[in-house]
């Protein structure tokens, strides 16, 4: 069944993908964006340029009533207002990308399902995700979905604070990396190509109405062997100084909330609910495999000129000789 679908975004890390399978599966898509990224789209894509922070130009979507709306680009609950007015009686199926940063970390059980709370008292981030979806939850005449990405990779290279292409900088300059803890925590990597199946398998179900997912990779791979195999594709050796959260926070307090409230823990998913209603789907599990793409993506950024990132690498330089002088 061809439906008519929106992608709010379309060109990002994850929603690329699922343009371009939800094209191959037949599916009428048009994309609203700023039209700033040199992303290409598939052939047949409708492309409407525009800004969300502009209500006039942006109520008009809800004018042409789609089947489905993928909106991959809010972050807070007063966006989430603006799209409840816009779509609420307009779509048949309003799929909001929340992230599976939402659930209570450390997990009371050590697989997380969709039952595990959605609490972070430590990342805004994600806080501000889990009021957005309250606001959907409450909402009457929208018919919602909320998908729950973990750490999904395409173009960017996976950090533990959120410093991949600074990380692949030094690692290639022959400086140490920091790994958050003992780096063997389990940590789950999917690849945007295998989010695609079941995310574009969810378009027009009625058993996904009203209901969360996440989906994610079956496995998880300690952070020691994510930061060598960029190292390996990067052609030189990673030089890993473990640094306990705390002590990173001290250094600097902005990492409070990737780490304590993300990255530090253990994360594991069960995903036999969306396999349920989307399909099955496999998921590559091989780390050189899931990182190869990004750190394509990497070498072609680093063959350009590097942005200032003084004070930052500066720091970096700082905790890896204190935290190796420890002992000495």
């Amino acid at each position: 069944m061809s439906l008519n679908v929106l992608f709010i975004g379309g060109t990002g890390q994850i929603s690329l993908p699922c343009v371009q399978l939800a094209v191959e599966a037949g599916h009428k898509v048009t994309v609203f964006n700023r039209g700033r990224s040199e992303e290409e789209l598939p052939g047949g894509v409708r492309t409407i340029t525009g800004d969300m922070k502009d209500p006039a130009s942006y109520g008009r979507l809800g004018d042409e009533r789609f089947d489905v709306v993928c909106q991959f680009m809010l972050f807070t609950p007063d966006q989430m207002d603006e799209d409840i007015r816009v779509f609420t009686g307009k779509t048949g199926q309003y799929i909001f990308i929340s992230s599976a940063s939402v659930y209570e970390k450390p997990a009371r059980h050590y697989v997380i399902t969709e039952k595990t709370p959605a609490v972070n008292p430590y990342w805004l981030y994600s806080q501000a995700k889990i009021a957005a979806e309250e606001k959907l939850r409450a909402t009457r005449g929208l018919p919602w979905t909320i998908v729950r990405p973990s750490h999904t990779v395409r173009n960017g290279i996976p950090s533990m604070m959120n410093d991949g292409d600074l990380s692949a900088r030094r690692m290639l300059a022959g400086k140490p990396v920091i790994v958050c803890g003992d780096g063997t925590t389990p940590w789950t990597l999917t690849r945007s190509v295998d989010l695609a199946k079941p995310f574009v398998g969810l378009f027009g179900k009625e058993k996904a109405i009203g209901e969360d997912f996440h989906i994610t990779a079956d496995r998880g791979h300690g952070w020691d062997a994510i930061y060598r195999t960029i190292a390996k594709g990067l052609g030189v050796e990673a030089k890993i100084v473990h640094v306990p959260t705390d002590t990173l926070v001290r250094y600097h307090a902005e990492w409070e909330g990737p780490l304590m409230g993300d990255k530090t823990w253990a994360a594991l998913f069960d995903n036999s609910k969306v396999k349920s209603v989307a399909g099955d789907f496999t998921c590559a599990e091989d780390l050189e495999t899931i990182l190869e793409e990004p750190i394509a993506h990497v070498k072609r950024r680093l063959a350009g000129p590097a942005p200032d990132a003084g004070a930052m690498d500066a720091l970096f330089d700082r905790i890896a000789a204190e935290q190796s002088a420890l002992g000495n």
